[in-house]
Formats: structure tokens, sequence, C-alpha cells
């Protein structure tokens, strides 16, 4: 996978699709490159260096570990927050692929809701 290195490209990024989890933010937008791309953020709120620094190689691995679900002619976006530091890397895992169903296929993610919420 390619990696994200300049702002411009974070910046496009943000204002495309996006899907909240505990440990993470995703964020996805169309792009003309075949190979799809990924960059990783962690703000200073989330907490001193060594902490930032955990998270983002938690989402490198994560990334990695997930890489098949990423499609390609997109550019991702993972910002880290600081429940990433604790939550088991399994529920990561799991959040991230549930993520980019989210982003890949809204309507069937809201039909899965809708369902879950008439269940309760």
């Amino acid at each position: 996978m390619r990696r994200l290195k300049h702002r411009a490209q974070f910046l496009q990024a943000a204002r495309g699709l996006k899907a909240v989890r505990r440990g993470f933010v995703l964020q996805a937008i169309r792009c003309d490159e075949a190979e799809p791309g990924i960059g990783f953020t962690v703000t200073k709120r989330v907490g001193n260096s060594p902490q930032r620094n955990r998270i983002k190689r938690r989402l490198r691995a994560l990334s990695e570990k997930t890489a098949q679900k990423f499609q390609p002619n997109f550019n991702y976006v993972l910002i880290g927050r600081k429940e990433a530091l604790h939550e088991p890397f399994s529920l990561l895992e799991e959040g991230l692929g549930k993520a980019i169903e989210k982003i890949h296929n809204p309507r069937k993610a809201n039909v899965d809701a809708r369902e879950r919420k008439a269940k309760s």
C-alpha cells in the first residue's frame, strides 16, 4: 500500500467519507491512483509523544493485517484516538473491517443498524 505523506492528501481525505469507531476515525476519498493510499495521524490532545507513537504503531500494524480489505482508487486516513492504546487488537481489527464496509456500502450499514435497533 502507498503511504500518504503530504498535508494536502490528508486535507483531501477529510472532505470524503468518514466512519467513527472507538479507537480511531477512518476517512476515505476516491483518488486517481490504482494502489490504495493510507496515512496515519494522532493529535497532541491524545497524549504525550510516546503514547501517540504507540497508537500510530498499532494503527500501522492494523492496516498491514487488514490490507486486503482496502480498495484500489481510494486514499484512507486513520486518525488515532486515546482508546486505541488499551483496546484489544482483535476489537480494533474488527472495527476497521466494519468501518471499511460502512464507507464502501453506506446503505447496507444503515440497514444493519436499523435491524439491530428493531430487535432491541
